[in-house]
């Protein structure tokens, strides 16, 4: 699979909302029992213990977002932690899964495609529309995954979601751009957008079916789509205000 290291097409303006974004994912990361940096979570079975009531304090539950209701911790958990001692509005967990990740490997693999193509997008919508339409499709990837599946009582985190939208805003809004890739072994190539982005989305569609992995590619491609449409509907927007500007001269 090809990586991504960077949008070969520089951006007019400072992409700094790309920049804060990235930021925010990794001080929060480093702030949660997920991070060996925060030491003050304890270590051992305490440390996983206080993780797992983490991330079920905010990540995203689907069967809590389809009924409004708090879920139990599941009984593995609670024979081996105790009882949870935590409130929970589950609405807000459609925004705090979304700056939440795993471990170290989770939060590079995201932060390395926002870093890509989230500055060719914030460079062509603007930083504040950008921000906007980045929360709006990470919305769309929890509950549209949710809504697949509302009797999961798995959480849901990451930024995949909210990445995968804009990566569907950059094919649309740059769909000649190229983008510096890396292919293993040692192959460094400037890809078409279309190539690297298409396969990936065609690789999260093919990944539906398989139940043993623990990535929502259901997210994905529903935060894909959703940056997509957006595009297509900004760009039409822009190029309706050019012609209009146009009849006025």
């Amino acid at each position: 699979m090809a990586l991504p290291l960077y949008d070969s097409q520089p951006a007019r303006r400072v992409p700094w909302m790309t920049y804060l974004l990235i930021a925010v994912n990794v001080v929060v990361f480093l702030m949660t029992p997920m991070s060996n940096f925060a030491t003050w979570y304890g270590k051992g079975s305490v440390r996983e213990c206080k993780a797992a009531e983490f991330t079920y304090q905010y990540g995203a539950v689907p069967k809590e977002l389809t009924t409004g209701d708090r879920q139990p911790l599941p009984t593995e958990i609670t024979n081996q932690c105790g009882p949870d001692h935590y409130g929970k509005a589950p609405w807000t967990s459609a925004f705090t899964s979304m700056f939440l990740h795993s471990g170290a490997m989770h939060l590079l693999g995201n932060l390395v495609f926002l870093f890509v193509v989230g500055m060719g997008v914030e460079d062509r919508l603007g930083r504040w529309r950008f921000l906007l339409s980045y929360l709006a499709f990470g919305l769309i990837a929890v509950y549209g995954f949710a809504w697949t599946s509302p009797g999961s009582t798995v959480p849901l985190i990451g930024a995949s979601g909210a990445i995968a939208g804009v990566m569907g805003a950059y094919v649309i809004l740059n769909p000649r751009g190229r983008v510096v890739s890396y292919v293993p072994p040692i192959i460094v190539l400037r890809l078409p957008v279309w190539v690297v982005l298409g396969y990936w989305f065609i690789l999260q569609w093919l990944s539906l079916g398989d139940e043993e992995s623990s990535v929502a590619y259901t997210a994905h491609i529903y935060g894909f789509s959703a940056g997509v449409l957006f595009a297509l509907l900004a760009r039409r927007a822009g190029h309706t205000r050019r012609i209009a500007a146009l009849s006025r001269t």
